[in-house]
């Protein structure tokens, strides 16, 4: 076999021939000296040491941080219930037509969602107070740092710090913290501010803060600010308006536009470069906007409600009893008063005209306003400018004007006085002496004559309130009477009140004669007893004695009533009693009724909550208020059903829930069956016979026709139930009466019981009132009669005075008067009426009511003798 030829074997490498270099050993460092050895181990120790450190402080420091969060964190409120939170918002009361009467507010702020707030004011806030908001976390990084270097450069100034704080910041101070100026605070609301981000929406954050946050004049929010600086709503804002709002938060009153205009217009004009700066307007915007003059123009409310503000005051107090004084003032509560506005502006003008001619022919002139120094020949030169500078005082009618007297003669002055505003329009007229016969000048506190010159009343420089006439050259001179009064008038079927006046002005005084004064009702009153008698089956035809009546007070001395005529007229029937307000004879009723029973009757009517059981009470020495007598005569007027008044229709939250409805009245069966008329559901109690209630009522009204009340009936037309009221010492006049529709009560008196005057009655000083009122309220009222209840039959009698038309319930005769016992004679004391004829009857209360056997109540004890003149009660 052949053998296979192979490579041959490389060469041995021979010694010595040529190769690679070896391997280059490293050159050796060169050895160090003990002493730099030394020093780098030393130096090796120290960053160790250092790095250490290091550690330590950052785990020290984020130790102590969380230890700082956890200290500031530890008590914060939560923010969660930001996503519902509703800020506070006024409640608004509205008339029964939907105009605005007033509004309830500690914080005067109109909620306007997110939507409906306008770009341009979104822009310009976020311009002015943040403009990384849309970026930023809640927290800016960059604004703190800035703010941080101008407050170091400014630290020895004296100065506030400048903000940093972003809109979410300034959310959660001012809703969730204070405003104090400290390093707590800030970190506090920091923290809070990361969680609000973390919570909430920046829509949502936006729109809180511009419906939160303060921008003066009492304005909340930019909805209530844009009324407030502008009256506008805030959808109608300028770009240059717009700006303005948003400068305000900064300092709400350093740049008031009102107080400071050029502050305020700096402000502007710096919030809209930001708003160029930001992209938000062209510079072309921002420069027309710039250009714009900054006229506020203070928010007012075209439509309220006029002179409503005792009505709108006691529905407030209504509101507060109910709901409380958070709820009332931040719970945008809205409120449906039963007000009619027109039955009120005829109820102020009324009201007015009557105080109006009392002061006239009582009052006396008690001078001038003010008076301007000013010689006669400058005065005329400027007289416009000085009146002006006259504060109106308050209580003066819109109609009137402040004069200022010029010159005058023997029988007449010249007036300067103004109307309109900016500019106002100077006018002059002449005021005569034979327009002044009223104006009778005080002297020593005691009215003097009609004044024979006009120098007696007014000199050069007087300032006065004039009324232009329909002539405006010839003018009259008016002055604020001092005495008061009270008006107050309802629905009777539903209790609504309409109409309520508690004096002559508001502005004057927010004291409420109609609901907070207690005054007495004098005979007024007396409708209560006859009711009473009625109800313990006394016939209208029955005849008392009217004649002398005294009580024996033994060692006090006695108590002898009368009547207002000073007369007596023997036995008489209860309607002419009542027709004729015959004192002596209510005393005998009473005092036959017990009065316990009486009393009893006045509580069910809620004319007052108790009474003392003496028989001047009998007479009206009792306390009760206008809007009590109110409901009381509207329990009469509905034959004997409750009536309590109420001034709210409806109460309803914020969001349209309704919380309070009034109203005993409902009607369930309305639109369940088209084919039949609706069923009214009344549920008020019963708290009298309606059939003597209709006979009393029946007796009020000749009452009316023929008797006291005559002025307050005169010329109306229809049949009108009423009666007059005088207290013993003609401190207080009083009309109540009513329609089948309407009912109405009038008072008039001073604030600190006072004589109004002799022969001054409630029919001649209240009446003319009532029937004012009552000429406009009904005029476009159909004429309504009273319905008889079952059980009454109306028939006509005589006596020997006239022929009377009465309600005689099944039994009765017409005309007829039944023995009802031996009280008709005043018993022996001490009993309640214990008396002594002045004059001997003979034998008239025998004629008048023969002796039966039915027991008088148990008497109530006398007066005292102190308190007689206080307790006579009702005379007229």
């Amino acid at each position: 076999m052949e053998a296979m030829p192979t490579d041959p074997p490389p060469p041995r490498e021979r010694l010595g021939a040529a190769s690679a270099p070896p391997p280059r050993r490293p050159e050796r460092t060169p050895r160090l000296s003990g002493v730099g050895r030394f020093l780098a181990r030393w130096l090796g120790r120290l960053v160790g040491a250092i790095a250490g450190l290091a550690v330590l402080a950052g785990l020290a420091g984020l130790i102590a941080a969380y230890g700082a969060y956890r200290h500031y964190a530890a008590d914060l409120p939560d923010v969660v219930g930001l996503k519902n939170y509703q800020p506070p918002v006024m409640s608004r009361i509205f008339a029964g037509d939907g105009s605005l009467m007033a509004e309830l507010a500690t914080e005067r702020r109109i909620y306007v969602p997110f939507t409906a707030i306008p770009e341009r004011v979104k822009n310009a806030f976020l311009a002015a107070e943040d403009q990384n908001f849309w970026s930023h976390r809640g927290v800016d990084p960059l604004a703190i740092l800035r703010a941080g270097v101008t407050d170091l450069s400014h630290m020895h100034e004296g100065r506030r710090p400048v903000g940093a704080s972003t809109i979410t910041q300034q959310l959660a101070k001012n809703m969730l913290l204070g405003n104090e100026v400290t390093l707590g605070r800030k970190i506090r609301e920091a923290i809070l501010a990361l969680r609000i981000e973390q919570s909430l929406s920046k829509e949502r954050i936006l729109e809180l803060y511009l419906n939160e946050i303060y921008l003066g004049q009492q304005s909340y929010g930019v909805a209530a600010a844009a009324e407030a600086y502008f009256n506008k709503p805030l959808d109608q804002l300028t770009l240059a308006e717009a700006a303005m709002l948003a400068a305000l938060p900064k300092a709400p009153n350093n740049y008031n536009p009102f107080h400071f205009p050029e502050a305020a217009r700096a402000r502007r004009d710096w919030v809209l470069e930001r708003m160029v700066e930001t992209h938000a307007v062209t510079l072309a915007e921002a420069r027309a906007a710039q250009a714009e003059p900054l006229v506020p123009r203070g928010f007012h409310h075209p439509d309220l409600t006029p002179d409503s503000g005792y009505f709108a005051d006691e529905v407030h107090r209504a509101l507060l009893a109910r709901f409380g004084a958070d709820v009332v003032s931040q719970g945008g509560l809205m409120v449906r008063a039963s007000l009619d506005p027109r039955l009120q502006e005829a109820a102020e003008n009324a009201l007015r005209a009557g105080l109006l001619n009392y002061d006239r022919a009582h009052g006396g002139w008690r001078g001038a306003v003010s008076h301007l120094p000013d010689p006669p020949s400058s005065l005329r030169a400027n007289w416009a400018e000085k009146l002006a500078g006259v504060t109106p005082p308050p209580g003066m009618l819109p109609d009137w004007r402040l004069g200022v007297v010029l010159g005058e003669t023997d029988r007449a002055a010249e007036i300067g006085w103004q109307e309109g505003d900016a500019p106002a329009q100077a006018h002059t007229g002449t005021l005569l002496l034979a327009d002044c016969a009223w104006a009778r000048p005080l002297v020593n506190g005691a009215l003097g004559g009609v004044p024979r010159r006009m120098r007696d009343i007014l000199l050069p420089g007087d300032v006065v309130m004039i009324e232009p006439a329909a002539a405006p050259a010839r003018l009259q001179l008016r002055q604020i009477p001092t005495v008061e009064g009270a008006l107050v008038s309802l629905d009777p079927r539903t209790g609504r009140v309409l109409a309520l006046v508690g004096g002559w002005s508001h502005a004057i005084s927010q004291f409420d004669r109609a609901t907070q004064a207690n005054r007495q009702p004098g005979s007024s009153f007396k409708p209560f007893v006859y009711l009473t008698a009625m109800e313990q089956g006394i016939s209208p035809s029955q005849r008392f004695l009217d004649a002398p009546f005294v009580v024996d007070l033994g060692d006090k001395g006695k108590w002898r009533p009368n009547n207002y005529e000073m007369d007596f007229n023997g036995p008489m029937p209860l309607h002419e009693a009542l027709q004729h307000s015959r004192n002596l004879v209510t005393l005998r009723v009473a005092n036959l009724l017990g009065m316990n029973a009486v009393a009893k009757t006045a509580i069910a009517f809620h004319l007052v909550d108790d009474m003392p059981r003496v028989l001047p009470a009998a007479l009206g020495a009792v306390e009760t208020t206008v809007l009590r007598m109110a409901g009381a005569y509207a329990s009469l007027d509905e034959g004997g059903r409750e009536v309590i008044p109420s001034l709210i229709d409806s109460v309803e939250d914020r969001d349209g829930h309704a919380l309070w409805r009034t109203g005993a009245i409902g009607c369930e069966s309305c639109g369940a069956a088209p084919d039949h008329p609706p069923l009214l559901d009344d549920t008020r109690p019963t708290i009298a016979d309606p059939a003597s209630v209709f006979q009393v009522v029946t007796m009020m009204e000749d009452v009316v026709s023929r008797g006291t009340g005559v002025r307050a009936g005169r010329g109306l037309n229809r049949p009108i139930a009423g009666k007059t009221g005088t207290t013993q010492d003609f401190s207080d006049a009083w009309f109540a009466g009513f329609t089948p529709d309407l009912v109405t009560v009038v008072w008039v008196g001073f604030d600190q019981p006072a004589d109004l005057g002799k022969n001054e009655t409630g029919g001649e000083l209240a009446g003319p009132i009532w029937h004012d009122f009552m000429a406009e309220a009904l005029k476009d009222r159909p004429v309504l009669p009273f319905t008889p209840p079952p059980g009454v039959t109306l028939a006509s009698w005589s006596d020997s005075v006239q022929t009377m038309t009465d309600a005689f319930k099944d039994g009765q005769t017409p005309g007829a008067s039944e023995p009802i016992g031996s009280p008709l004679t005043p018993p022996a004391a001490p009993a309640e009426a214990a008396t002594t004829p002045a004059t001997p009857a003979s034998g008239a209360d025998q004629a008048a009511s023969p002796q039966g056997t039915t027991a008088a109540a148990t008497p109530p004890p006398a007066p005292q003798a102190e308190d007689l003149d206080k307790t006579m009660g009702g005379l007229y």
